[in-house]
């Protein structure tokens, strides 16, 4: 499996929509306001779709605006979780990837902070 990419969750990302920048993802086609959909799958191998547009900005260039709100609220999704977006090789179709997301909530336990599956 090969990490896509991978952040803390803000407010923002919550509210707006996750801000995944082109340079994780590769070549972007150099047109803002393309929109597009992935289908990713979680943990449990659910499908999911994200309409993403890729949109502009002066200080980062350009990056894949991912609307999500379902997965949000279905997974209850709080500010400081972790999302990791992993491509993996398909096994049964011979070619082709699944993109995966994972979520991970930061919990203490004994003293000490893990990350725990959401």
């Amino acid at each position: 499996m090969a990490m896509v990419f991978s952040k803390v969750l803000t407010a923002d990302d919550m509210e707006n929509g996750l801000s995944i920048p082109g340079c994780s993802l590769g070549q972007l086609p150099d047109q803002e306001g393309l929109t597009m959909s992935m289908q990713v799958h979680d943990r449990n191998g659910q499908a999911w779709i994200f309409s993403c547009t890729i949109k502009r900005n002066d200080s980062v260039g350009h990056f894949l605006s991912v609307g999500w709100n379902n997965f949000v609220r279905e997974k209850d999704l709080r500010v400081d979780d972790k999302v990791t977006i992993q491509e993996e090789a398909m096994k049964k179709q011979g070619s082709g990837t699944w993109i995966k997301v994972e979520v991970k909530r930061k919990i203490r336990l004994f003293g000490e902070d893990i990350w725990a599956d959401v």
